[in-house]
Formats: C-alpha cells, sequence, structure tokens
C-alpha cells in the first residue's frame, strides 16, 4: 500500500503515480500526487478540491483523464485531507488568510507541477478550489493555459439563516477574538436523502467510506475565520476590476440544482467574466464530478472539449461545441 494515499476496494488508486509532501511558504506540509498517463502526454491538469475533500476523493476523475492522455497533479489545501491542520482541533475547518491558499497553490505549481508534471498546464478547480484559482488567476496567466471551475465558491445558500447573515456573524466573531470556533453544531452522520452533494447514492456511499476507512481524513464545519476570509475573497474576485484581470480562458461547469453555491451566483460571476463562459448542467447538484453519470458524463465531455488536444481519441468534439452550448 502508498504510505502517503490510500486507496480501499470501492476506490482503487490510479497508476502510474508518485506522491510526497512539499513545503509551503510559511512551513505548512502539504500532501499531494502526481498522477501519469500511459500514453503519450498531452498536458497536466492541476486539481484543486473543495473544502472538506481529499485526494481520494478524486481517483475516479483522476483515472478519466489519465485515461485520455492527461497528467494530474493535485494536492490536499491546508487544513484538511493529510495536510497540516493548524488547529489542536482537527476536524474544525480553519484557515488563517485566504492569501495562503492562494500561495500554496502557486507554491505547488512551481515546485511539483512546472519540474515534474508535463506541459502545457491546465486548471480543474471545484467549490472552494474555484474561489482560490479565481483569486490567484491574474498571477497564473504565464503558467496556466485554460481553467475549468466546477460550481466555484462565489455564494453560499441559506440554510436556517439568510447567506448574508451568516457572513455577518462569522465576520463579528472573527474581529472578535473567536475565529477558531466552530460556525455550526457538531457533524452528524451524513445521509444521502436530501443531501445537496450528487443524486449518485454509489458515489455518495463511496465518498462516506473513504473517511471511515481512513478517519485521519475526515474533516468537521469549518470555523468562523474560514467563513469570513471566503466572504472576503468572494467580493474580490466578483468585482469587475478583479475579473477584467483574468486573462485565462476559462469554463464555468455550474450545477442548476446546486445545494450549496446558488446557481444564480455563478450565473453572476460569468455575466461579469470576460475570459469566462458558462456551461450549465440541469439537474445537476453541487458535486458535479461525484454525479450520477447522465451529469458527470457532461461535464468530462465539456472538460475534454475545452482543453485543447483532449479530445483528440474521445470524439467529443472541439472548441466550438462549447461555446454554442
Amino acid at each position: 500500500m502508498d504510505h502517503v494515499l490510500h486507496d480501499i476496494p470501492q476506490n482503487p488508486m490510479p497508476e502510474p503515480h508518485r506522491s510526497g509532501y512539499f513545503t509551503a511558504h510559511d512551513g505548512v506540509r502539504l500532501r499531494y500526487g502526481l498522477f501519469k498517463s500511459t500514453r503519450p502526454a498531452k498536458g497536466t491538469v492541476v486539481l484543486v478540491h473543495g473544502r472538506s475533500e481529499c485526494i481520494e476523493k478524486y481517483f475516479e476523475t483522476i483515472r478519466d483523464l489519465t485515461e485520455a492522455g492527461l497528467w494530474v497533479a493535485t494536492y490536499d489545501l491546508r487544513g484538511q485531507g493529510l495536510s497540516d491542520r493548524p488547529l489542536k482541533d482537527r476536524l474544525r475547518g480553519h484557515v488563517r488568510r485566504f492569501e495562503d491558499y492562494e500561495k500554496d497553490l502557486t507554491s505547488f505549481i512551481e515546485s511539483v507541477a512546472l519540474p515534474d508534471g508535463r506541459l502545457p498546464l491546465y486548471l480543474l478547480a471545484h467549490s472552494t478550489g474555484g474561489l482560490i484559482a479565481l483569486s490567484a488567476a491574474p498571477r497564473l496567466g504565464n503558467r496556466i493555459q485554460r481553467m475549468v471551475l466546477s460550481a466555484p465558491f462565489v455564494g453560499l445558500h441559506g440554510e436556517i439563516m439568510a447567506a448574508r447573515k451568516i457572513f455577518a456573524l462569522a465576520r463579528l466573531a472573527s474581529l472578535s477574538g473567536f475565529g477558531t470556533m466552530a460556525f455550526s453544531k457538531g457533524s452528524r452522520p451524513p445521509l444521502f436523502d436530501g443531501n445537496p452533494l450528487t443524486g449518485d447514492e454509489k458515489r455518495f456511499a463511496r465518498n462516506i467510506s473513504i473517511a471511515v476507512n481512513v478517519p485521519e481524513l475526515a474533516l468537521g464545519p469549518p470555523s468562523a475565520r474560514w467563513l469570513h476570509e471566503c466572504d472576503k475573497a468572494i467580493r474580490r474576485v466578483q468585482s469587475p476590476a478583479h475579473l477584467t484581470r483574468i486573462t485565462i480562458p476559462t469554463l464555468v461547469i455550474a450545477p442548476m440544482q446546486d445545494g450549496v453555491v446558488p446557481f444564480s451566483a455563478q450565473e453572476h460571476l460569468a455575466r461579469n467574466f470576460r475570459a469566462g463562459q458558462i456551461l450549465p448542467i440541469a439537474g445537476a447538484r453541487h458535486e458535479v464530478f461525484q454525479e450520477q453519470d447522465r451529469y458527470r458524463t457532461q461535464a468530462l465531455a465539456a472538460l475534454h472539449a475545452f482543453i485543447p488536444g483532449s479530445d483528440a481519441d474521445a470524439n467529443l468534439g472541439g472548441e466550438e461545441n462549447i461555446e454554442e452550448a
């Protein structure tokens, strides 16, 4: 068994690969994996996860990409997976500064993806990863050729209270010295019925089993500081001044039944994003790459059509098909 990555019968590890840790700007150790294609390389996809996710959750998607001739370079965000966590309570999702996420992405590209991957570099980012990518994008134009953002975290569905009130309370707690407090009650065992993430029961159960088999990968509710830092980043990336500085051609894959990030927020982002275009997927929930095949296949086809060269053997059509969608 790999000493850094973990596979279970329900979730086999893609091969060949290498894995390890790299050190961030502030000494934090972050776990990474580099997955190679057995076919001639068409480039490397830098995969950036959402909150509470880990490398293992993407084994299936990584295999889809490597089978299409793409290498995949990915890492656990700080504070989750098997990367270093900042609090004694390992289950609490926390970040001190959103800027640290951006610096981690830049460091990963410079220290792992560029020297060890295959050019050109593309970026695939989900949810919180999408927010990180959007925030860092103005400085990545000379590194990343194209970006695909899956349900980027640019808004929040209100649960018990409206999103604006959630963010306001998080800001107050953070500025009052209570930034590390959990911003919801303890996590209950997740149930498939009514979940906002996916309509695919088998993939949902697989993802739950990863944390059950490797408890160190589990993550609980976010801290007030995490929410406050994300709120500031969301406001910044949606400003016209920021969006006009992004020159990387970008595809936003927007699930229309997203129960975490409102579809309207993703639509608003794309409307003001000169370098971006949106592909709505009707019926899909938040985690479109963990969804039922009828939705997931659309997302994969869109990705392969948008990334030059990766659709050559899959016969998925050209870039023009996405622009018409």
